[in-house]
């Protein structure tokens, strides 16, 4: 593998703080970017980052992690960041994240997320990196009623601007492969929980207002279900693929739990975990929320050796001890 640095985008966030941290532990040099787009408050962004820095004391890497505040739809500047730190490989997990907000702001989803993608894919052409990675997601799949989902699977028909924009990313890596056989990657994540989750995702939003005795918004008759996939599993799965798409030229992974819960069994699950019984006030169905998702793992299991290894309750356990852990609750 390249020995040069690699390039995280959206770095202060969730699953992208988590990624350079093992990236960090297992000896790579790192350079993360982010906007700090205010979708959610910078504070939180921040103290991801001082986490960041202290996973990088603990383990010897101070010297090898770097972080620039730079908006990836800013070509000239992330082609400075690329060049300046010597960049070999990226992992491009930046994105507006959201099915309910993209239906509100789908011009400003199609620039952050296609934009943004077209631009780390040049800087990774001009800067000569060997590889990238790149976050799409499950909601590609759209409502279709096949389960398990497969990679090869018809994904010609989203459901939200969101799931859209993400197609549109995997095409994009489709064309810039051919045109550069630069190895591509493009990531299927399936509704990624943990500590640092997005503070407008359910399971977070829950155990708060679970914990403190209100009530709270079930949207549907609680049939719905996800496929839930802890942080730790979907880093591995992330790790794996940066380490293997030269084997392949253009590959898709999913990257999921395999084992789908549905949203009243999810809210009984948090009421356990947090110690309190959860107070649900019914609600309509969203648009744009598909039914179901559920990872085939066939390719992702034979391919990169991704196995989730984290029980669904065992990971909520850990997400609770976090918030609480951050005084969130």
């Amino acid at each position: 593998m390249d020995e040069r640095s690699i390039l995280v985008t959206g770095a202060a966030g969730f699953i992208g703080s988590h990624v350079c941290e093992r990236l960090l532990r297992d000896g790579h040099a790192v350079v993360g970017v982010d906007n700090f787009d205010p979708f959610y408050a910078e504070r939180e962004k921040r103290r991801t980052l001082a986490e960041i820095e202290a996973s990088a004391a603990k383990f010897g890497a101070s010297s090898r992690w770097r972080f620039e505040a730079r908006d990836i739809t800013d070509a000239g500047g992330l082609g400075a960041v690329v060049r300046a730190h010597r960049v070999g490989g990226v992992i491009h997990l930046a994105a507006k994240a959201g099915v309910r907000p993209s239906i509100q702001d789908p011009a400003g989803y199609a620039h952050a997320n296609v934009t943004g993608t077209s631009v780390v894919l040049e800087a990774a052409r001009a800067g000569g990196c060997a590889r990238v990675v790149v976050a799409s997601s499950s909601s590609v799949y759209g409502n279709q009623t096949k389960t398990p989902f497969a990679e090869d699977d018809p994904v010609d028909r989203p459901i939200s601007p969101y799931a859209a924009t993400k197609r549109a990313c995997e095409l994009l890596g489709f064309t810039h492969h051919h045109l550069t056989g630069m190895p591509t990657a493009m990531l299927r994540f399936f509704t990624v929980y943990g500590p640092r989750q997005r503070p407008d995702l359910a399971i977070r939003s829950f155990m708060s207002r679970i914990s403190r005795g209100e009530h709270i918004r079930m949207f549907g008759d609680g049939t719905t279900s996800r496929d839930y996939t802890f942080i730790d599993d979907i880093v591995s799965g992330v790790v794996s693929a940066y380490g293997r798409v030269d084997r392949f030229g253009y590959r898709v992974w999913n990257l999921g739990g395999s084992s789908p819960v549905s949203l009243s069994a999810m809210i009984e699950s948090i009421g356990r975990v947090v110690g309190k019984r959860p107070v649900v006030e019914p609600g309509p169905a969203q648009p744009g929320d598909v039914e179901r998702t559920w990872a085939d793992l066939s390719r992702s299991r034979g391919e990169l050796g991704y196995e989730p290894a984290t029980a669904f309750e065992e990971g909520l356990a850990r997400q609770w001890a976090w918030a609480r852990s951050v005084g969130e609750v």
